[in-house]
């Protein structure tokens, strides 16, 4: 069954106003879960929430001090969390407009723009799981979905730091869960299994070529299931998600 009821979960999402990260918000609530969702501007972000039905929190996650606060303001409001969806990310076009038009080199990225996409797609990982997996290992349990995108992407010519950033995201991932297996605390990677029409990608381009958001709701509603009690270390792709359910069961 992939349309999973994950009632009365409780689940933070980084990166939760927009693009597949409010997809995935707007999956969990219709499914029952109790959902809150962080972003850079707060106020953005509660008006996000509100249209989602969810919590909104004001949490840069490039920042540790702000990180602990926003983590802490979860956990008070939700009474816990069941559930860390690390989502949170810029894509290619905040240092190239023009990337799938005009790729440029690596040698052309500004070392700003550099740093701040690997501080929010990849420190930013860290510094959220770190703080939320002792809270979990705490409470007897938890489940970490960290996102992530094709393999082919993160090799793509052009696609400097985008792809660099996702890759090591997705290492983190795995070695988060072989530093947790046989724990009560699982570790995941979700990735859409294709480009997805959201904000990341460039005016212009052929919304006819794009996954649509919601690709990632099946998945992430099981995910966050109690069908999925004891998954650890997979990658699931979510435009392959039934047929790799139906595999495993």
């Amino acid at each position: 069954m992939t349309d999973s009821r994950a009632d009365g979960v409780r689940v933070l999402i980084t990166g939760g106003t927009s693009g597949l990260g409010e997809a995935m918000a707007r999956a969990l609530v219709d499914a029952g879960a109790r959902v809150a969702v962080t972003g850079r501007d707060a106020d953005r972000t509660r008006q996000a929430a509100d249209r989602i039905g969810a919590t909104g929190i004001g949490m840069d996650v490039r920042d540790e001090e702000a990180v602990g606060r926003g983590v802490a303001e979860a956990f008070d409001v939700l009474g816990g969390l069941d559930v860390l969806v690390n989502n949170a990310g810029i894509g290619m076009r905040t240092v190239n407009p023009r990337f799938l038009t005009d790729p440029q080199p690596f040698w052309a990225v500004p070392p700003e723009g550099f740093r701040d996409l690997v501080a929010t797609n990849l420190t930013g990982y860290f510094l959220v799981a770190r703080e939320v997996v002792p809270r979990m290992l705490q409470a007897g349990g938890g489940r970490v979905v960290n996102v992530s995108m094709n393999h082919t992407t993160m090799n793509r010519q052009g696609f400097v730091p985008y792809g660099p950033s996702r890759a090591g995201a997705e290492a983190l991932s795995r070695i988060m869960a072989a530093d947790l297996a046989g724990s009560p605390v699982t570790v995941n990677l979700l990735l859409p299994g294709g480009a997805t029409a959201t904000g990341m990608i460039p005016d212009g381009a052929d919304p006819s070529n794009l996954l649509p958001a919601d690709v990632m709701a099946a998945p992430i509603r099981w995910l966050c299931s109690p069908a999925a009690a004891g998954v650890h270390d997979q990658r699931i792709v979510g435009v392959g998600f039934a047929d790799w359910l139906a595999t495993r069961d």
